[in-house]
C-alpha cells in the first residue's frame, strides 16, 4: 500500500484520468452514431455490449500496443476500414426501418462499436500504457475509468443526435479526421511523405471532407418510395 502515499502514482493517475476523458469523446460519438437508429429500448443494451466488446478488445491491445503500432501497413488498413465506418453510419435510415428485426438492428450495432473502437483505440492505448510506466495497476484503473466516461458520454451524444439530426455529419468528420491522421503516421510511409508540420492537419481534414461529402451523396441518393398505390387506386 506504500503506492497510496507516492506522488508519481497520482500523478500518473491524473494523466491517464486526462487522457480517458480526452479521447475517450471519439469513442463516445462512434457508439452514438451506431446506436441512433436504434429503439430506446434496445440503446442501452447497445451501448454496455459495444462497450463491454471494445473494453475486453482494450485490454487484449494493452499488451500488444507497441508491437502492433510498428507493424507496416496497419495504420493504413485500420485507417481505411474507419473512413469505411464512417460513412456507413451517416447512411440515412431507412423508412422500413422499424420493421426491421429487432435483433438484426442490436448486434449490428455492438458489432460496429467494436469494430471501430478497436481501430481506434490503439493510440488511445499506447497513450495509457505510456503514462502507467508498465504499472499494471495504473492500466487496469485506466481501463475501468474509460467504462462510465464512455457510457456517459454516448448517452450525452445520442440526446444531442436526437435533437439536432444535422450533427451526425460532424461525427463521421470527426471519424475521417481520426483516420486521416492514422493513414499518414503509418511506418509503411515514413519514407515517401515529406516531414512537415501541415501532412498530418491536411490528410486529416481531407479524410473528413470526404466522409462528409459521401454521407452527403448517399443522403441525397436514397430512393423514394414510388407512388404507386395511389395511382393504382385512383385507376380503379
Amino acid at each position: 500500500m506504500d503506492w497510496l502515499t507516492q506522488p508519481e502514482f497520482w500523478m500518473a493517475l491524473a494523466q491517464i484520468v486526462a487522457i480517458d476523458i480526452l479521447l475517450g469523446g471519439d469513442n463516445a460519438v462512434v457508439i452514438a452514431l451506431a446506436c441512433r437508429h436504434l429503439p430506446e429500448a434496445q440503446r442501452r443494451r447497445a451501448i454496455l455490449g459495444g462497450v463491454a466488446g471494445a473494453i475486453a478488445l482494450r485490454i487484449l491491445l494493452l499488451f500488444f500496443a507497441l508491437q502492433l503500432l510498428a507493424l507496416p501497413f496497419l495504420k493504413l488498413a485500420g485507417a481505411l476500414m474507419l473512413l469505411w465506418i464512417g460513412i456507413k453510419l451517416l447512411q440515412p435510415e431507412p423508412e422500413a426501418a422499424h420493421e426491421v428485426v429487432a435483433g438484426t438492428g442490436l448486434f449490428s450495432a455492438i458489432r460496429t462499436v467494436i469494430v471501430a473502437d478497436a481501430v481506434m483505440s490503439l493510440d488511445n492505448v499506447l497513450a495509457v500504457a505510456g503514462a502507467a510506466g508498465g504499472n499494471l495497476l495504473l492500466v487496469s484503473l485506466g481501463v475501468l475509468i474509460s467504462i462510465p466516461i464512455i457510457v456517459w458520454g454516448s448517452q450525452l451524444v445520442l440526446r444531442l443526435l436526437d435533437r439536432y439530426p444535422q450533427v451526425v455529419l460532424l461525427g463521421g468528420g470527426l471519424l475521417g479526421w481520426i483516420a486521416g491522421g492514422m493513414l499518414v503516421t503509418d511506418v509503411a510511409l515514413a519514407g515517401w511523405l515529406p516531414e512537415a508540420a501541415w501532412v498530418r492537419p491536411l490528410a486529416s481534414a481531407s479524410a473528413a471532407a470526404l466522409v462528409i461529402a459521401c454521407g452527403l451523396l448517399v443522403g441525397r441518393r436514397q430512393p423514394t418510395v414510388p407512388a404507386e398505390d395511389g395511382q393504382a387506386d385512383s385507376e380503379a
